[in-house]
């Protein structure tokens, strides 16, 4: 099977809620497994990506929010045999337990760094054990366990002679463009099957969440959309299966998002705009073309957030996944590999400002915009306009844009990943 395919079948994961709580849930109870008794204390230390999206962040089967419910819930009820999916069976019972915990000053959660590299140090300590969970790089990549002062399990993470190991090249960096693009033309379309499970997932959720009333946003645009999730409007269409779905996953509604990237938001965003244009503009047709489109969608997300970072200051689902999605509209339309590159252009041009305050209500109207600038910005590529790559950020390759896109955010925005941070502590 091609490597590629591989990539994108890895990266595909269902993520039960916003990622970040369970991420918080799933490394505390991997401490409170290795504890006994009574919970005295749940300490969690995360970098500010990780503080930052699940600060008010939803949370499943759950009336709270946040990074202290989280943790709490992590202690009490999450199953880390599940991994991002640890809160999937929590009762009711278990969230009074959990808040119990919280308004007892018994959760303490702090920010450790200001930093794009994912970081969490778990601590539960119960009256006869301590226990410390370290994850590093990717949201349940544990790299350590402490039991009593004890390592009962290491990841290397330095060479013999103490020197820290060199940083490998991104496996999807050893890619250009012309091998994305060639690759959704010629891959053999069964190899691509698996990419339903996105879109059946994806729109379970939008379907979720317009079913509890809570979903606001979402109720709205299924009003505009002629009360019909799929109209002969295929903008507004997908705007409704994007921005529903988001809305009702980070309201914490009890279905998961399928993730790429570590983030359900972007794998929704990669995904159900591409769904409902193509259902729209070609119904009843094989959706061979649909698979192809969200194969390449995929790739070229994965492509700028690797350069990104994890969890940042700039808005990875709007920006790496919008992009990627405009991408798999043009594609849908027929567009030769130098308009994949112009839609390129076109999106590094008009949405990498967006910025990201956490995983919240916002992140759907995030996702309403950015849709709206992949529809033009594909619409322009196949009329073979674009912003040049001698203008702002573009780069002279598209392997530079997308290079340019992400490293906005790695390395320029800081100082604005500190800033938003502060705004939403004084608040």
């Amino acid at each position: 099977m091609n490597k590629l395919t591989d990539l994108i079948r890895n990266d595909m994961r269902p993520a039960f809620g916003v990622t970040e709580p369970g991420a918080i849930a799933f490394a505390v109870s991997t401490a409170r497994s290795h504890t006994k008794g009574d919970i005295v204390s749940v300490e969690v230390a995360l970098n500010s990506g990780m503080y930052k999206n699940a600060f008010t962040c939803g949370i499943p089967n759950s009336q709270n929010f946040g990074n202290l419910y989280a943790a709490a819930l992590g202690a009490v009820a999450a199953d880390c045999n599940l991994g991002l999916e640890s809160l999937k069976n929590v009762t009711p019972e278990d969230d009074a337990v959990a808040a119990k915990l919280v308004d007892e000053g018994k959760v303490k959660v702090t920010m450790s760094e200001v930093t794009s590299v994912i970081s969490i140090v778990a601590t539960v300590k119960t009256e006869s054990d301590t226990c410390t969970v370290t994850i590093k790089n990717h949201h349940t990549e544990i790299v350590k366990i402490e039991v009593n002062g004890e390592v009962v399990f290491a990841v290397e993470t330095e060479s013999a002679d103490g020197e820290a190991k060199e940083e490998h090249k991104a496996v999807i960096h050893e890619y250009t463009l012309h091998d994305m693009y060639e690759y959704a033309c010629t891959v053999p379309v069964e190899d691509l099957a698996f990419i339903r499970d996105a879109h059946t997932m994806n729109l379970d959720l939008l379907k979720e969440g317009l079913s509890s009333g809570r979903a606001t946003l979402a109720g709205e645009l299924y009003r505009a959309n002629g009360e019909k999730i799929l109209s002969d409007d295929a903008l507004a269409s997908a705007q409704l299966l994007c921005g529903g779905a988001i809305e009702a996953r980070v309201l914490g509604l009890s279905r998961p998002a399928m993730s790429i990237t570590g983030s359900g938001s972007h794998g929704i965003i990669a995904t159900m705009p591409l769904y409902a244009y193509f259902n729209i503009k070609y119904p009843g047709k094989d959706d061979e073309t649909l698979l192809r489109a969200t194969a390449l969608s995929h790739l070229v997300t994965m492509y700028i957030k690797e350069y990104s970072g994890v969890l940042s200051a700039f808005c990875g689902c709007g920006i790496a996944s919008g992009t990627g999605m405009a991408c798999g509209l043009a594609f849908i339309e027929g567009a030769s590999e130098k308009q994949i590159e112009m839609v390129l252009l076109n999106m590094s041009s008009g949405i990498v400002g967006m910025v990201c305050d956490g995983g919240n209500h916002s992140c759907a109207m995030k996702a309403i915009v950015a849709t709206d600038a992949a529809f033009r910005s594909a619409n322009f590529a196949m009329k073979n306009i674009c912003i040049e790559g001698i203008h702002g950020i573009n780069g002279l390759t598209p392997e530079d844009t997308m290079h340019n896109m992400g490293i906005i955010a790695s390395e320029g925005m800081v100082q604005t990943e500190d800033t938003i941070l502060k705004i939403m502590e004084n608040k």
